[in-house]
C-alpha cells in the first residue's frame, strides 16, 4: 500500500472511530501519528514534530480570539441579553402569524452578534423562548426547529469561532470574513423566518396567537437591546476599521459585555467563576481538536494528498463549479456525521488548494472570502441535518416532552431555506463580497 492509499484509507477509519464513540479530536490525534508513521516508515519525523507542534500550534496569538468570544457568551448571557432580545423581537413580531417563532430567530441572531457560538446561542435562546413558544401554543416540531435553526447564526453573524480559525487555516484577514458575512447572516435570519410565515399558513395549528403589545412597550423592549448593538459596533466595526487587532476587539468585547452583565446585576462572584470555568473547559476542547487537526494534517501532507487531490481535479478538466457543488454537497453529507469546527479542520486544508487551482474569474482575496463564507454556510446546515445535527440535541434535550423525531421534522423547512440562500451565493458572489470593497 503506497502512501496515497494510506491517506485515502484514513478517512473512513475515522469516521468509524467517530462511529465508535471516541472523541474527535483524539481520533485525528492517533490517526495522525500512525498515519505518519506508516508513511515514513519511522517515528523520528513525527515525534520530532510533536515536541513543539502544541506550543506552536497554540502560542498563535490569534487564537486569544477563540476564549475571548466564548467569555463574552458566557457575559452576555448572564447579563441578561439574551432575554432582552427575545422581548423586543418579540414585542415587535409576536402578534404575527408564527411571530414567536420569528421573534426567537431573530434573537439567535442578534445574541450571536455578541457570542460567536452556535451552541451557545442556541442553548441560550431556549431557555428564554421555549416556555413563551409553549405558552402562545407553537407546536413542539416548529418551536424545536426554529430555535436549532436560529442557533447557526451564533456561527454566521460575526464575530465567529469557524470564521476564527479559517481565517488562521488559509491565512486570510479576519476582519475582512467577518465583515463579508454580515449580508449572508441577515439574509440567513430572513430567509428563516420566511421560513416559518410559509409553513404556519400550511400549518395553521402549528402556531398560537399572540395579542400585540403597545406601541410604547415596543420601544421601551426596543431601548434595552441598545448594550447589542454597542457591542457589535465595537467589536466588528474597530476591528474592520483597523483601530485595534481582531484580539484586541475580542477583549473589548469581553469587557463590555462584562461590564454590561455587571450594571444589569447578572454577574456574580458566584457566576464569574462559572463563566470563566465554562470558558476554560470549551476552550479545552476546541484546542485539543486543533491539535488533532494538526497532527492528522501533518499526515496528510507527509502523504502529499493535498497536492494529489489538486493536480488530480485540474488534470480531468472538470468545470470550477462542478467541483465547487461537489465539494458543499461533501460538506452536507460530512455535517450528519461531523461536528462543525472539526469539519472546517479537516477538510480546509486539503480543499482550499483543490480550488484555488480553479479558475472562478475572481482574484485569490475574494475567492478565498468568498469560498469561506460557503464552507461556513454548508458547515451551519450540518449543525440542523440528522442524524447527529449538534444544534438538534442541544435543543431537544431542552424540550424533554418533544420526541426527536419531530425535532428532526421540524428542521425541514430551515434547510430548504439553507439550500435556496447557498444556490443564491454561488450564483451572486458580489453579495458576499460587496460589502468588503474586493
Amino acid at each position: 500500500m503506497d502512501k496515497l492509499e494510506i491517506a485515502l484509507w484514513s478517512f473512513p477509519l475515522l469516521l468509524l472511530l467517530i462511529g465508535l464513540r471516541m472523541p474527535i479530536g483524539l481520533a485525528m490525534l492517533l490517526l495522525g501519528i500512525g498515519g505518519s508513521v506508516l508513511v515514513n516508515g519511522t517515528w523520528l519525523p513525527v515525534m520530532s514534530q510533536m515536541k513543539a507542534m502544541a506550543y506552536d500550534t497554540f502560542s498563535n496569538y490569534s487564537l486569544g480570539i477563540i476564549p475571548l468570544f466564548l467569555l463574552m457568551g458566557q457575559f452576555a448571557t448572564h447579563g441578561g441579553l439574551s432575554k432582552a432580545l427575545f422581548d423586543a423581537a418579540e414585542s415587535w413580531l409576536g402578534h404575527r402569524k408564527g411571530g414567536v417563532a420569528m421573534a426567537a430567530v431573530g434573537a439567535c441572531g442578534g445574541f450571536g452578534a455578541i457570542c460567536g457560538s452556535s451552541l451557545a446561542t442556541a442553548a441560550t435562546m431556549a431557555q428564554v423562548a421555549l416556555p413563551e413558544l409553549k405558552r402562545f401554543g407553537y407546536s413542539g416540531s416548529l418551536s424545536t426547529g426554529a430555535l436549532a435553526a436560529g442557533g447557526t447564526l451564533g456561527i454566521l453573524i460575526p464575530p465567529s469561532v469557524v470564521l476564527v480559525i479559517y481565517a488562521l487555516l488559509t491565512e486570510q484577514n479576519i476582519a475582512k470574513l467577518f465583515v463579508a458575512a454580515v449580508v449572508p447572516g441577515i439574509l440567513a435570519a430572513l430567509g428563516y423566518m420566511l421560513a416559518i410565515a410559509v409553513y404556519v399558513r400550511l400549518k395553521p395549528d402549528s402556531a398560537g396567537h399572540r395579542d400585540p403589545a403597545p406601541m410604547a412597550e415596543r420601544f421601551r423592549a426596543l431601548w434595552r437591546i441598545w448594550p447589542v448593538l454597542a457591542v457589535f459596533v465595537l467589536v466588528v466595526g474597530g476591528i474592520y476599521l483597523g483601530l485595534f487587532t481582531p484580539t484586541e476587539g475580542a477583549a473589548f468585547g469581553a469587557a463590555g459585555t462584562g461590564l454590561i452583565a455587571l450594571a444589569n446585576r447578572g454577574l456574580t462572584l458566584e457566576k464569574l467563576k462559572t463563566s470563566l470555568l465554562q470558558t476554560a473547559t470549551s476552550t479545552a476542547m476546541i484546542f485539543f481538536i486543533v491539535l488533532g487537526a494538526a497532527v492528522f494534517n501533518t499526515f496528510l501532507a507527509f502523504a502529499q494528498l493535498p497536492q494529489e487531490a489538486a493536480q488530480w481535479v485540474t488534470g480531468q478538466g472538470f468545470g470550477p463549479y462542478t467541483v465547487l457543488a461537489a465539494i458543499l454537497l461533501l460538506y452536507l453529507v460530512l455535517g450528519c456525521f461531523m461536528d462543525s469546527l472539526s469539519m472546517i479542520l479537516l477538510t480546509v486544508p486539503i480543499f482550499f488548494p483543490v480550488v484555488s487551482a480553479l479558475d472562478f474569474a475572481m482574484d485569490p482575496e475574494a475567492f478565498a472570502l468568498w469560498f469561506g463564507i460557503l464552507v461556513l454556510i454548508v458547515v451551519e446546515v450540518g449543525l440542523i441535518t440528522p442524524p447527529v445535527g449538534m444544534n438538534l440535541f442541544v435543543i431537544n434535550s431542552m424540550a424533554r416532552d418533544v420526541p426527536m423525531v419531530q425535532t428532526y421534522r421540524g428542521t425541514l423547512p430551515f434547510l430548504i431555506s439553507d439550500m435556496l440562500r447557498v444556490v443564491l451565493l454561488v450564483l451572486f458572489p458580489g453579495i458576499t463580497l460587496f460589502l468588503v470593497g474586493v
